[in-house]
């Protein structure tokens, strides 16, 4: 016996196996870090249970200006909770962006996104990211048009 049958707003199941939501990370050392995500060209901040909208991102460098990628995991583990409370699915794949972006930096951010259960999308420079949400308030255009680009590069789902 059925009781119900949640199913997507298109009327397909979703597929078990297929890919989760894919968010946009902002990590900003100074305002702290952000998700996003973004449904038909729109972007939306997800603030935690208590309205914060950036978590505080203190620790995540390294003297020698590495991410620490115990601290890095930490954080991207909080954010995809975050994202996963709101939006009642599976988070699985991210675009991050980072002011800095070495190849060091991008090597510890994939590494840390896979053992926080993150694909990696794409990794970008925050200038550039924001470049993509205009008109968005200056604090917060880095981590929608991370969510803008996630939207576009996220794989489709298994039918």
């Amino acid at each position: 016996m059925k009781l119900f049958q949640i199913e997507e707003p298109e009327g397909a199941p979703r597929a078990a196996e297929g890919p989760g939501v894919a968010v946009g990370i902002d990590i900003d050392e100074t305002q702290g870090a952000a998700v996003a995500v973004a449904v038909g060209g729109n972007a939306e901040l997800l603030p935690g249970l208590d309205g914060e909208r950036h978590l505080p991102a203190p620790g995540l460098r390294r003297d020698g200006g590495t991410f620490d990628a115990e601290a890095l995991c930490a954080l991207l583990l909080q954010l995809r909770g975050r994202a996963e409370k709101q939006l009642a699915r599976p988070v699985t794949h991210a675009v991050i962006a980072v002011a800095r972006l070495d190849d060091a930096s991008r090597r510890t951010l994939e590494a840390a996104a896979a053992a926080a259960g993150l694909a990696v999308l794409h990794l970008f420079a925050r200038d550039a990211a924001a470049l993509r949400a205009t008109g968005a308030p200056a604090a917060d255009a880095a981590v929608l048009g991370a969510a803008l680009e996630a939207e576009d590069r996220v794989p489709p789902a298994s039918p």
